[in-house]
């Protein structure tokens, strides 16, 4: 296809509202991933793939460097009609994350193949469920020197770090349960529950103040189930809770401090409870001083004629997932606005989702020189 062609605006905002019709919650992202290969092909892009779990995976020119432009295809449950107006674009995965997808896409579809670096493209599945996508992709090792992940960040903003996240289900056992009305012979599980994850939440937030958000350990109590009966006091109780992990720690330091606290706390009461790791993953934080930092910096600076604001985020995200696999420099970024995301009028600025193609092609471009300034530094 005439590259022509896939630069101009026109083409790109059919690109993004035809990725916008099909439907693609968490696991139903087929229709888009065949849509994107076929799309890669017209590019130009090598060895389009579909793997076992549903990614798609295609390369675009040669040499170093290797970056790969990851995002997401899935999106949360709910239709939302796909239209224009004012300016926006709307639809569901609008913002979150079909916009960022698009973008890199017809960005890496302007790479060309004469030893200017390699891009590889990346389209995943199950984001917004269990990270099935990314899981898959890190275990075949691709061999690439830097990421960036889409998200819907703004244009104007780098997120350089995400929290980490270590999900336990405590289970509390009273040893016996007691008719409601003679509540005295028995212990509570339900209220014995509360015990431990209140001092889990002290133990874990204790002395943080002062801190900004980003850089607190947060523990959320997020799910509860115990009890079988209304008028027989719980013999078991399950609660789920929620912790993040700022970039300044890591999961097995907040784990020790999970294991003393309930350790302590079931001496204390005299009650039976156990904990189970349901999911672990490790803060992450790119390098400030990164060729792909920098790199990233300067194709928004070019294009967006201001200084872009590097953050970090409380969530935790599939940056963390390829970051800490790889140990490679890796960054979150894409047009749209994150509070758009999941809402019923998803959308994102038509003018921004096209001047953030035109940063993904400064980037590669800046980062081709920065990669290179590096490699020879180290000579």
């Amino acid at each position: 296809m005439d590259s022509s062609v896939t630069s101009t605006p026109r083409y790109s905002i059919k690109v993004l509202e035809k990725a916008l019709r099909l439907y693609t919650p968490s696991l139903a992202e087929k229709p888009l991933a065949e849509f994107l290969a076929d799309k890669c092909d017209d590019f130009g892009f090598d060895d389009i793939r579909i793997d076992d779990v549903g990614n798609l995976t295609a390369t675009k020119g040669s040499g170093y460097p290797r970056i790969m432009l990851c995002g997401h295809m899935d999106t949360v449950p709910g239709k939302i009609k796909v239209r224009t107006e004012n300016g926006y674009i709307y639809g569901r995965g609008a913002s979150d994350a079909k916009a960022p997808l698009i973008s890199m896409l017809l960005a890496a579809a302007s790479v060309q193949s004469n030893n200017n670096g390699t891009v590889t493209f990346a389209a995943v599945v199950d984001e917004e469920g269990n990270a099935t996508g990314i899981k898959n992709l890190v275990k075949q090792k691709p061999e690439i020197d830097y990421a960036i992940f889409g998200e819907p960040s703004g244009i104007n903003n780098i997120t350089i770090a995400y929290k980490g996240r270590i999900a336990i289900n405590l289970r509390v056992n009273v040893g016996d349960s007691a008719h409601a009305s003679a509540p005295w012979l028995a212990k509570n599980a339900i209220e014995e529950s509360y015990v431990f994850t209140n001092a889990l939440k002290k133990s874990l937030e204790q002395n943080q103040e002062g801190l900004a958000k980003s850089m607190m350990l947060t523990s959320s109590l997020t799910e509860i189930k115990g009890g079988t009966s209304h008028n027989v006091t719980p013999l078991e109780c399950d609660a789920i809770m929620d912790i993040r992990i700022p970039v300044n720690m890591n999961c097995k330091m907040v784990g020790e401090r999970i294991a003393t606290t309930v350790e302590e706390v079931s001496k204390k009461q005299g009650v039976n409870a156990f904990y189970s790791v349901i999911d672990e993953t490790e803060p992450f934080e790119a390098p400030h001083s990164s060729p792909l930092v920098r790199a990233l910096t300067l194709g928004i600076m070019d294009i967006e004629k201001v200084k872009p604001q590097l953050i970090r985020k409380t969530g935790t995200g599939d940056m963390n997932i390829i970051g800490n696999s790889l140990n490679i420099p890796v960054v979150t970024y894409g047009p749209g606005d994150p509070h758009a995301s999941h809402t019923i009028d998803e959308r994102v600025s038509t003018d921004e989702f096209l001047r953030s193609i035109e940063v993904f092609k400064r980037m590669l471009s800046h980062l081709k020189r920065l990669h290179e300034f590096k490699s020879q530094s180290k000579r």
